[in-house]
């Protein structure tokens, strides 16, 4: 299915209303991250590995509907961790939508079919369930058996219901065209409203650093994946072909990580979802304080090798309003999969890495002990 056109219209005329603004920075995602704990320890992951108070740590029904006021952007994506852990979801989602936002929540499945009941279908909300390719391929990723089966049956369960569904699905270096390819044929087949995918990021924490596709590797792997479709013209993406002509090598885009805001227990995340650099109290100071230029390809050493949609789908966006032919043309003929490449963004300028993870964490843990402390306990109840 893909898109809905409703909802790029939607969204189109957000953008518009932006630029008529005069606004050269602004949200098109609110990544909203309400927990990092997870009932799944995926070898790829760098989103969990936190000490217990913080993986105990829950963003408040409040502190969550206020990140969506304040950031404006007009979808919201609720991942983690897995957001269905959270015993507040339903009315974060009902709140969302009440606030007329496209609403995607990002689980493994694994608690959807006994939280159903919880939810009521709706236009503007979708479950975006997490598959890296077949049964094989999908537990072999998130390292437990029998996952995929179960995540698989609570999907067809979902679309049972009514609900809105699609499937996220992030590839590493030892995906396989051909059977990708035919996950995706797969997948298709049970009428979901559309497929994301994305090669995965290199996340320093995560354990399994043997996997990670590097940029050269990423468009060589897209490319023998749209070439099994058509450039990939019959399967039914949920996002921008401009970033899956991307992936293929075809563009050469700089990322637009202010496209993707993050909300997480920690603050507002600077400067993506994929990197925790430091944190902002509110969004506006995220927005106007953040040194964007000091982050990216070709400026920082953590972000060499990303090409992740939450750094360059926005990108992709932007491109489609400046050169909208351009977009119409990828479409209608497919994704290109032969022929030279896009040059690529040089290395030699970039910044060295700054690993400020345990600090931040420390931090954390220093402020959560603070609100433990007993007089401090005494004076919240009063």
């Amino acid at each position: 299915m893909g898109i809905p056109i409703r909802q790029m219209a939607q969204i189109g005329a957000y953008v518009v209303r932006q630029r008529l603004a005069g606004r050269k920075r602004f949200p098109l995602v609110l990544m909203l991250e309400p927990l990092f704990r997870c009932n799944l320890a995926c070898a790829g992951c760098g989103k969990i590995d936190y000490p217990d108070k913080i993986l105990n740590q829950r963003l408040p029904l409040a502190d969550c509907l206020a990140a969506i006021d304040e950031c404006g952007a007009p979808v919201v994506v609720i991942a983690g961790g897995e957001p269905l852990l959270h015993k507040d979801l339903p009315q974060i989602v009902k709140g969302a939508i009440a606030r007329r936002k496209f609403v995607t929540v990002c689980t493994n499945a694994l608690l959807l079919a006994k939280n159903l009941d919880r939810y009521t279908p709706d236009r503007y909300f979708n479950w975006s369930i997490h598959l890296d390719g077949d049964a094989e391929m999908h537990d072999r990723s998130v390292c437990q058996a029998g996952v995929y089966d179960r995540a698989l049956e609570a999907l067809k369960l979902a679309k049972e219901r009514g609900f809105r569904v699609t499937v996220n699905c992030t590839l590493f270096n030892n995906a396989e065209p051909a059977r990708v390819a035919a996950f995706f044929d797969s997948v298709a087949a049970l009428n979901i409203e559309g497929i994301t995918v994305s090669p995965g990021y290199a996340y320093e924490r995560a354990p399994d650093q043997q996997h990670f596709l590097n940029r050269e590797k990423t468009k060589t792997l897209f490319r023998q994946i749209f070439a099994r479709n058509r450039g990939g013209k019959a399967w039914p993406f949920f996002q921008s072909k401009l970033f899956l002509d991307f992936l293929a090598g075809n563009r050469t885009y700089k990322c637009t990580p202010w496209g993707n805001p993050t909300r997480t227990v920690f603050g507002w995340q600077r400067p993506c979802y994929l990197l925790g650099e430091g944190y902002a109290a509110r969004f506006k100071e995220l927005m106007e304080e953040t040194n964007w230029d000091s982050y990216g390809t070709g400026n920082y050493e953590k972000c060499a090798d990303c090409m992740v949609h939450c750094g360059f789908e926005a990108t992709a966006v932007e491109d489609a309003f400046n050169h909208p032919l351009r977009a119409l043309g990828v479409t209608m003929r497919g994704i290109r999969v032969e022929g030279p490449m896009a040059p690529d963004i040089p290395l030699d300028l970039q910044r060295a890495a700054d690993y400020v993870f345990s600090r931040q964490v420390e931090q954390k843990l220093s402020e959560i002990r603070e609100t433990e402390r007993p007089g401090k306990q005494l004076s919240a109840a009063q």
